[in-house]
């Protein structure tokens, strides 16, 4: 009789659950980790489940090596560190989109009027040849470590790209062109330290607007967090992995087949934290539609043709 439900309430606290009927706990969950060095089909599959449940995953032995990663998150962290007259010419709080090399802090989000707890330094990267020009003087370190990295980095997001045509049936070279052949736009961030982490954050929850995202996370200390199953994913960071994330370019031209997934960047009370964004995007004048191929009998559209100028200009982040 101790066994039957009722004759356990009644000798317990009916304020709390006796402990054999507690659920267990759910077991957490985490992105995908992915080694690109793997073989192609393998690498293949499991970029594309990553990318259709999460619409985010980590890749190791990408191709941009360590040193080149590591040298710039030191020197974004230097150039937040700089002194406010060495920084003075790049700060602007304007919300046009189009200008890109710009300091500025919170966000550029409509938010009606809320701020976020975060520095950024925004820069067109690639082509380097023409963007170069642009890029801060200080610390010296910055320019060199911005050259060494943008470029394999973008190498990563394109390769992914094809991976992902050949996994949904486009051609390989889809989003070779226009598509892609916009400014890389990088995104230094910087998280200071809280008082009160709580009651802040360092982004709202947010989707990015370019084609695919190639973030670095130097450090360990976490900040960067996924929607998933109504709640949030941590993105721990791990030594040498890029994370990766699609944005709304890529939701459209797939017509939906993959996702960009809201995250967020939470404060933390004790230390700062950096982060760095490559964003590829297409030309301006790019009209983004779905593919044809992704379309048919049962699978319309659902979604308008638009240009990539009149896109970035309603959807400010």
């Amino acid at each position: 009789m101790e066994k039957l439900l009722s004759s356990a309430v009644a000798s317990h606290d009916h304020e709390t659950v006796p402990g054999r009927f507690l659920l267990p706990p759910a077991p957490p969950v985490s992105l995908p980790v992915i080694d690109l060095s793997g073989g192609r089909d393998e690498v293949r599959r499991a970029v594309l489940r990553a990318g259709k449940e999460f619409g985010f995953f980590q890749v190791v032995n990408h191709g941009v090596p360590e040193r080149t990663m590591r040298e710039l998150g030191t020197a974004c962290g230097e150039f937040f560190r700089l002194p406010l007259a060495d920084k003075v010419a790049l700060y602007s709080e304007s919300e046009d989109t189009e200008r890109t090399n710009r300091l500025f802090s919170s966000t550029m989000c409509v938010s009606g009027g809320q701020s976020y707890w975060r520095h950024c330094l925004r820069l067109a990267c690639y082509p380097v040849e023409s963007t170069k020009p642009g890029w801060p003087e200080k610390p010296a370190a910055l320019q060199p470590a911005l050259e060494d990295f943008i470029v394999p980095a973008r190498s990563v997001g394109m390769e992914l790209l094809r991976l992902l045509c050949e996994g949904i049936g486009l051609p390989p070279d889809y989003f070779e062109g226009d598509l892609s052949g916009g400014e890389v736009i990088l995104n230094a961030n910087h998280y200071p330290a809280c008082p009160d982490p709580g009651v802040t954050l360092g982004l709202p929850p947010h989707c990015d607007r370019n084609l695919i995202t190639v973030l670095l996370q130097p450090g360990y200390v976490c900040g960067l967090q996924v929607s998933y199953d109504g709640g949030w994913i941590d993105v721990e960071p791990i030594p040498e992995a890029l994370v990766i994330n699609f944005g709304h370019q890529l939701e459209i031209a797939t017509n939906g087949l993959l996702r960009s997934v809201e995250h967020r960047a939470v404060a933390n009370v004790a230390v700062g934290r950096t982060s760095v964004a490559a964003f590829i995007m297409p030309t301006m004048d790019c009209v983004v539609r779905p593919a044809k191929e992704l379309l048919g009998e049962g699978r319309p559209a659902r979604y308008r043709s638009i240009a990539f100028r009149d896109f970035m200009r309603s959807y400010k982040l």
